[in-house]
């Protein structure tokens, strides 16, 4: 990898200026002109070139191919739909330039392992962007949970998803569209992390196809994880909740329980130690189940104003600048200074396979909606 002047602004090219890239890439790069500066835009709609033409001063390309070959950029930024992740991702790689890549980062595991191996080759980083790992709430409950006041943690349960008809590109299974693909690389990332990351986890996974506006992509999905060593993991992806729970995460420990969204949590655990001591029963007393009062500790968190203050909303969790920002405060380091990626490939990896694995079990179902 050439090095690199520590000073200098990072010079950003992006293929894709739709929700994400630029309702979240460009959003956030804008706003950091003294880190990071957009020079090149390649989106097939004209009135999104001209966007990035005023806005950001960029040369502006019809297409991701042409972008890549004038060069002229340091990081390219893949927020291209889908089906052009792995193409576009390698041959930014093959032009010599970093790259941060969408979720989800591929279709297969064996696509996923082409552009690790040519990231390898050209000794550059690929950056899976896993932003929703990064957000506030989410950081928070890894900390509660590695804490140990929960106790071992035997059952997590997350809720992705509300009431919603959708007809657009992303119910296609033709442009790998459906909530697995779409939502389910964030619940799933979030899922491997009460993992050990050397057990992968078994994979349970039924979906629904109901598209009544002409998609043929799952719009239900639950997938359940288990491992030898930790808990079981339970993901509900759906666009057919109209009553969404309260509490997207509720978590089951040994010593106590968490539960909350994206806003705010609450959890409650006990010391052992000071718990009262008991006797096992041979048989009921007094014809009544076993009851104590437990010394219960009972703490809780919610997001600082200032970071929800902007939030992206149309999003399946709201999208906290935070998150991203702290994201590309780690690319940078990366890039300059050769610190460790915050989400790794190896991590990624993971999630693919589970994923690929999920659309294996469905295949019979997935054909007979695309009928």
């Amino acid at each position: 990898m050439s090095k690199r002047n520590v000073q200098s602004v990072i010079r950003v090219a992006i293929g894709g200026q739709g929700r994400s890239g630029y309702g979240i890439h460009a959003d956030w790069l804008k706003k950091a002109p003294d880190q990071y500066r957009i020079v090149a835009v390649a989106d097939q709609m004209a009135d999104r070139r001209r966007d990035a033409e005023q806005e950001f001063g960029a040369r502006t390309f019809s297409d991701w191919r042409p972008m890549i070959k004038a060069g002229g950029f340091d990081l390219f930024v893949n927020a291209l739909p889908t089906p052009l992740h792995t193409a576009a991702t390698i041959a930014a790689f093959e032009a010599g330039h970093d790259v941060v890549c969408e979720k989800p980062l591929a279709r297969s595991v064996a696509a996923f392992d082409r552009m690790t191996a040519a990231a390898r080759k050209a000794r550059r980083i690929l950056a899976p962007f896993q932003n929703n790992r990064l957000q506030p709430f989410f950081l928070k409950i890894m900390e509660v949970v590695q804490s140990g006041k929960l106790g071992e943690i035997l059952h997590v349960r997350s809720h992705w998803g509300d009431f919603r008809r959708r007809w657009d590109w992303q119910t296609l299974q033709r442009n790998c569209g459906g909530v697995l693909f779409n939502t389910g690389p964030h619940a799933i990332d979030h899922a491997l992390c009460f993992f050990d990351p050397d057990d992968d986890p078994e994979v349970f996974c039924r979906m629904r196809f109901r598209h009544k506006l002409g998609g043929d992509a799952e719009d239900l999905c639950d997938v359940t994880l288990n491992a030898s060593r930790g808990p079981i993991v339970e993901i509900h992806l759906t666009s057919y909740q109209a009553y969404p729970p309260s509490d997207m995460y509720t978590i089951a420990g040994t010593l106590g329980s968490l539960a909350g969204n994206a806003h705010a949590l609450r959890w409650k655990y006990y010391d052992p130690r000071k718990a009262p001591r008991q006797k096992m029963w041979r048989w009921s007393v007094n014809r009544q189940y076993p009851a104590e009062t437990l010394p219960w500790v009972e703490e809780q968190w919610s997001v600082d104003e200032g970071i929800s203050t902007g939030a992206k909303s149309g999003y399946t969790l709201p999208s906290f600048q935070a998150g991203v920002a702290l994201f590309y405060q780690n690319i940078r380091s990366a890039m300059l200074h050769k610190t460790p990626l915050l989400i790794t490939p190896a991590q990624v990896r993971r999630q693919i396979a589970v994923i690929e694995e999920c659309h294996r079990q469905n295949r019979p179902a997935a054909l007979r909606a695309r009928r």
